[in-house]
C-alpha cells in the first residue's frame, strides 16, 4: 500500500521538556492506526503535529509527500486534507446544525451553497441525524453533537482523519453511537489516526496499535499481538490495568 502519511523523526518540545523524541511512522492508503498509552505521552500532541497545529523543533511530516509545517504558506490548502476531530466539539452555539456543517465547504472551498447542503444532509443520514439539521447544538445530546463534529470533518472530503479521545467527555451510554459512525469509516476504507482509551474498540478497529511511552513508539504491531503478546513490559503493565479496571 502507498504511504499517505509520513512522519520522519520528529521531535517536539514545551519549553525544555521533550515530549516526542524521534518519531517515525508511515500510515497507508485506507489504514486505521490507533495510538495508545498512558496520559501525558504525547498521544495528542502527536495528532496535533499532524494537523499542523503545533509547531515541532525536528524531523518533517508529510501528506501525499506534501511538508505539514505550521506558519507555512500552504498550510491552508493541506489542512483542508486533514479532518480532525477533538474532545470537545467546537460547534457554533448560534448556528444550526446544517449550518455549522455547512460554513467551511461554503467559505474555505467556495463550494456551491446547494450541494454542500445537499452533501451535509446526505452524511447527517449516514450518521442517523437527518431529523437534526435544523437544530441548534444546545438541544442535541453529548453524543449527538461529536457525530455532527465528525460529518463537519467528513464534508471537507479529507485524505485522512485524525481522532483525539472523541469521547472522553462522553456519558458511556453515548460512547457506543460515536464509535459505531467511526467503525463505519473504517468498513468504508477512511485513512484514520485514532487517540483512544477505549481499548476494545481499539482492538475491534485498528489495522495497526502503536503504543507510545516516554517520547517514543515503544511498539507497532497489529491489535491480536498487541492486545494478546505485547513485546515490553511497559506495555503489559498498561494492559494489566484496564484489566483490573473490569
Amino acid at each position: 500500500m502507498d504511504s499517505l502519511l509520513q512522519v520522519r523523526n520528529l521531535t517536539k518540545k514545551f519549553g525544555e521538556n521533550t515530549i516526542l523524541d524521534g518519531i517515525s511512522l508511515d500510515v497507508s492508503q485506507g489504514e486505521v492506526v490507533v495510538l495508545v498509552g498512558p496520559s501525558g505521552c504525547g498521544k495528542s500532541t502527536l495528532l496535533r503535529c499532524m494537523n499542523g497545529l503545533e509547531p515541532i523543533q525536528g524531523g518533517e511530516i508529510l501528506l501525499d509527500g506534501q511538508k505539514i509545517e505550521k506558519g507555512s504558506k500552504e498550510l491552508t490548502k493541506i489542512r483542508q486534507k486533514i479532518g480532525m476531530v477533538f474532545q470537545s466539539y467546537d460547534l457554533f452555539p448560534h448556528l444550526k446544525v446544517l449550518d455549522n456543517i455547512t460554513l467551511a465547504p461554503i467559505k474555505v472551498q467556495k463550494r456551491d451553497k446547494q450541494d454542500a447542503e445537499k452533501e451535509a444532509r446526505e452524511l447527517l443520514v449516514r450518521v442517523g441525524l437527518e431529523d437534526k439539521a435544523d437544530s441548534y447544538p444546545r438541544e442535541l445530546s453529548g453524543g449527538q453533537k461529536q457525530r455532527v463534529a465528525i460529518v463537519r470533518a467528513l464534508i471537507m472530503q479529507p485524505e485522512v482523519m485524525l481522532f483525539d479521545e472523541v469521547t472522553a467527555a462522553l456519558d458511556p451510554e453515548m460512547v457506543r453511537e460515536v464509535l459505531d459512525v467511526i467503525l463505519q469509516l473504517a468498513r468504508q476504507g477512511k485513512t484514520m489516526v485514532i487517540v483512544t482509551h477505549e481499548m476494545a474498540f481499539a482492538q475491534a478497529i485498528a489495522d495497526r496499535i502503536l503504543f507510545l511511552e516516554g517520547g517514543h513508539i515503544q511498539e507497532d504491531s497489529d491489535p491480536d499481538t498487541f492486545f494478546t503478546n505485547p513485546k515490553t513490559e511497559r506495555a503489559k503493565q498498561f494492559l494489566q490495568m484496564f484489566t483490573f479496571e473490569k
